[in-house]
C-alpha cells in the first residue's frame, strides 16, 4: 500500500470518528435558551394567564388575573398598622423557619447517628419510616389536642415534615460513601473522628443537601396545613378569610406567596450546593 493511500485511509478514519456538528434544529434550540433560567417557565405561565384573563377566557368569578393579585397585594400591604399582609407574612415565615430549624437539627443528628452506627439505625429508622407514611392532616388533630391551637403545634408539625427527609437522605448519604475511600483513610492512619469529619460527612453532603431541599418544601407544605386550621394569623389564615368573604384575588395571592416561598427555598439550596460542593464536579446537563 502506498503512502498516499495510507494517508487517505487515516483521513477517512479521522472523519468517521470525528464529532459531528450539531444539527441545525438542535443548534437553533440552543440559541433559544433563556437568560432567565428556571424563571422562564413561571413567567411564561404568568403571561399566558394574564392574557387569558384579559380576553375573558377565564371567568373572573373563579380565577383572578396576575394583575388583580398584584393589586390585592398592594392593598393588603397598605391596610393596617402594622401592614396586614406584612404581619401575616412575618408570622408565617417565623413559624416555617422555627419548624425548619428544629426539624433539621433533629433530623441531622438522628441521621448522622443512624448512618454511623448499627445501634443508631435500629433506634431511629423504624419511627422515621412510620412517620414518613403518616400524612400531615392525620397528625394535626393530635398536635392540637396535645399542644393547643397556638404556634407550638404548628411549629412541631413543620418540624416533623422537615426532619424526615433530612434523616432519610443523610442516612443514605453516609451509608453510600465508597468503602474504598474509608479503607484508604484507615490505612493512611485516620482515626475515628478524622474519618468522620474528612471522609464520611463530606461524602454524605450531597445527600444532606437533597434532604434539605425536600425539607424546605415540606416546611411550606406543613405551614399550609397548619395555618388552614385554628389559626388567627399567617398566610393560611389570610386564605381562609378570603374564602369566607369570597375574595378570589386574595386567595390567589396566598397561593402565589406559598409558590414564591417554595421557589426561593429551592434557590437557596442551589446556591449552597455551588458553594459547598465546588470540590465535586458533576454533570450539569447537556447544552
Amino acid at each position: 500500500m502506498s503512502i498516499s493511500s495510507g494517508a487517505a485511509a487515516i483521513a477517512v478514519d479521522v472523519e468517521t470518528f470525528a464529532p459531528r456538528a450539531p444539527r441545525r434544529g438542535l443548534a437553533q434550540l440552543q440559541r433559544l435558551r433563556s437568560p432567565l433560567g428556571i424563571y422562564t417557565t413561571p413567567l411564561l405561565v404568568l403571561a399566558v394567564w394574564q392574557i387569558a384573563c384579559s380576553l375573558g377566557k377565564l371567568p373572573s368569578t373563579l380565577v383572578a388575573s396576575p394583575y388583580q393579585v398584584a393589586q390585592a397585594a398592594v392593598h393588603l400591604w397598605q391596610v393596617g398598622t402594622p401592614s396586614t399582609l406584612g404581619e401575616d407574612l412575618r408570622v408565617s415565615l417565623t413559624r416555617a423557619l422555627l419548624g425548619l430549624l428544629v426539624g433539621a437539627s433533629i433530623g441531622a443528628t438522628a441521621g448522622t447517628l443512624a448512618g454511623l452506627s448499627r445501634f443508631g439505625e435500629q433506634l431511629f429508622n423504624g419511627p422515621v419510616q412510620i412517620l414518613n407514611t403518616v400524612p400531615f392532616l392525620a397528625l394535626l388533630p393530635l398536635m392540637i389536642m396535645w399542644f393547643g391551637i397556638g404556634d407550638m403545634s404548628k411549629i412541631l408539625l413543620i418540624a416533623i415534615g422537615a426532619a424526615i427527609p433530612i434523616y432519610i437522605n443523610l442516612f443514605a448519604g453516609i451509608r453510600g460513601v465508597d468503602q474504598r475511600l474509608v479503607e484508604m483513610a484507615t490505612v493512611a492512619g485516620a482515626g475515628r473522628v478524622r474519618l468522620i469529619w474528612r471522609v464520611l460527612l463530606p461524602g454524605a453532603l450531597p445527600g444532606l443537601l437533597v434532604g434539605l431541599r425536600f425539607a424546605l418544601a415540606y416546611s411550606v407544605l406543613g405551614l399550609v396545613v397548619a395555618e388552614q386550621i385554628n389559626a388567627s394569623s399567617g398566610i393560611g389564615f389570610m386564605i381562609t378569610q378570603a374564602q369566607t368573604y369570597q375574595r378570589i384575588d386574595e386567595m390567589f395571592l396566598g397561593l402565589a406567596i406559598y409558590a414564591a416561598l417554595g421557589l426561593a427555598a429551592d434557590q437557596i439550596v442551589r446556591v449552597a450546593e455551588r458553594l459547598l460542593l465546588a470540590w465535586r464536579p458533576a454533570f450539569g446537563g447537556a447544552r
